[in-house]
C-alpha cells in the first residue's frame, strides 16, 4: 500500500470562513483533493448535479443561487482528459450565465501542456488552445499548479496564479533527515525546476541526466552530469507519466554509484506501465502530491502521497481577500 501525508501549515486567517460570497464547486475528476480543499477554508462544497445523457453529453446544474459570488470550480484537466476538460469548461458556462460576479478556474493539474510550442510543422499548441477555451467559457481567472512550463502563463489573456506542489514534497523530504543529497534533473529540459528545487533543498548540489540519441534508429545513451557516487540522489520532475525516463534515469544512477534514488513529482499522472516500472525496485520512494486522484489498482508499496489542500485553500484564500499570493509559502 502507498504511503499518505499531509502538509501542515497555520492558515492566515479564521479557521470558518464568514464569507457567503466565497464558493467552491468541484468537477467529478477529483472530488476528494476538492473537499480537502473546501475543510481547509471551513466552507461545504457547492451542490452540484453532474450527469450524462444517453449519448455520452454531459450536463450540469449549480443547486444553489451563486449571483454576484467569487466562484471557484476545481477540476484537474486528467484522465480521462476530454471528458473532464468538456466538464470543466459546462462548469464555466454553468456558473457564467447564472450571474457569478468572479469565475476563478482551479486547475491542480492543466492537461494539455506538454504540446506548448511548435517543434515541427503542422501541429497543435494545445496548451494555448486549451487556454482560449477556458477563457472563452467565461472564467475570469485561472488558479494553477506546477505549470508544465511557466511560459503557459501566458497563453491566457485573464490573470493566472501559478503555483508550486514543492512546499509539499521540501517539507517531506526534510522530516526525513536524508544525507550526502544531491538533486538530480531526469533531462536537460528540467534542469531550471531541479536547481529551484536544490536551492530549497538547503543548497544542495545538483547533477543532470543528458540523454541523446546519435542517430535514427539506434539507442538513446545516457550521460550523468555530476557527482552522485555514494550519494542520496532525488530526481526532480513536475509529472511521472509512463515512468520511462525517469526509471531509465534511476538506473543509470544506481551504475553511477548513487546510494539511494528517490523520485520526486507533483502530478501522478501514472499511465500505464508506470506501476510496473515505478515499484521494479530502482526507487526506495516515489513522492507525488493529490493534484491527480491515483486509483488502488495504480498504487504500489514505494509510493507516498503529499496532500497540497492547504496551498490551494490559502491561494483561493488570498485572492479572495485580494492580498499576494507571490510571497505564498517563500
Amino acid at each position: 500500500m502507498s504511503r499518505t501525508a499531509t502538509l501542515t501549515r497555520q492558515p492566515s486567517f479564521p479557521t470558518v470562513v464568514n464569507d457567503n460570497r466565497l464558493r467552491l464547486f468541484s468537477g467529478s475528476s477529483n472530488v476528494p483533493l476538492a473537499k480537502e480543499v473546501a475543510c481547509y477554508l471551513g466552507i461545504d462544497l457547492g451542490p452540484m448535479v453532474s450527469k450524462r445523457f444517453a449519448d455520452g453529453e454531459l450536463y450540469v446544474q449549480i443547486q444553489e443561487s451563486i449571483r454576484g459570488c467569487d466562484v471557484y470550480l476545481m477540476q484537474p484537466v486528467c484522465h480521462p482528459v476530454n471528458d473532464n476538460l468538456m466538464e470543466l469548461l459546462i462548469l464555466v458556462d454553468a456558473c457564467r450565465r447564472a450571474s457569478a460576479r468572479q469565475i476563478t478556474a482551479v486547475l491542480p493539474y492543466y492537461g494539455y501542456a506538454r504540446a506548448d510550442r511548435k517543434t515541427a510543422g503542422r501541429e497543435s499548441i494545445t496548451a494555448k488552445l486549451v487556454a482560449n477555451l477556458i477563457t472563452e467559457a467565461g472564467a475570469d481567472r485561472v488558479l494553477a499548479m506546477d505549470l508544465h512550463s511557466a511560459q503557459i502563463q501566458g497563453y491566457f489573456d485573464i490573470p493566472v496564479d501559478h503555483v508550486y506542489g514543492t512546499p509539499a514534497i521540501l517539507d517531506y523530504l526534510r522530516a526525513k533527515q536524508l544525507s550526502d543529497v544531491v538533486v538530480v534533473s531526469p533531462d536537460v529540459g528540467g534542469v531550471a525546476r531541479a536547481r529551484a528545487f536544490a536551492k530549497k533543498l538547503d543548497d544542495a548540489p545538483l547533477a543532470i541526466i543528458d540523454k541523446r540519441r546519435q542517430a535514427h534508429n539506434v539507442a538513446e545513451v545516457f550521460n550523468v552530469i555530476g557527482d552522485v557516487k555514494g550519494k542520496t540522489a532525488i530526481l526532480v520532475d513536475d509529472m511521472i507519466d509512463t515512468g520511462g525516463t525517469i526509471s531509465e534515469g534511476a538506473r543509470l544512477l544506481r551504475r553511477e554509484g548513487a546510494r539511494e534514488v528517490y523520485a520526486c513529482a507533483t502530478h501522478a499522472v501514472f499511465s500505464p506501465p508506470a506501476t510496473e516500472r515505478l515499484s521494479s525496485g530502482v526507487f526506495e520512494e516515489v513522492i507525488v502530491t493529490n493534484t491527480i486522484p491515483v486509483p488502488a489498482d495504480r498504487q504500489f508499496e514505494q509510493l507516498t502521497m503529499l496532500s497540497v489542500a492547504s496551498v490551494l485553500g490559502e491561494t483561493i484564500w488570498r485572492i479572495h481577500e485580494d492580498s499576494s499570493v507571490s510571497s505564498l509559502f517563500n
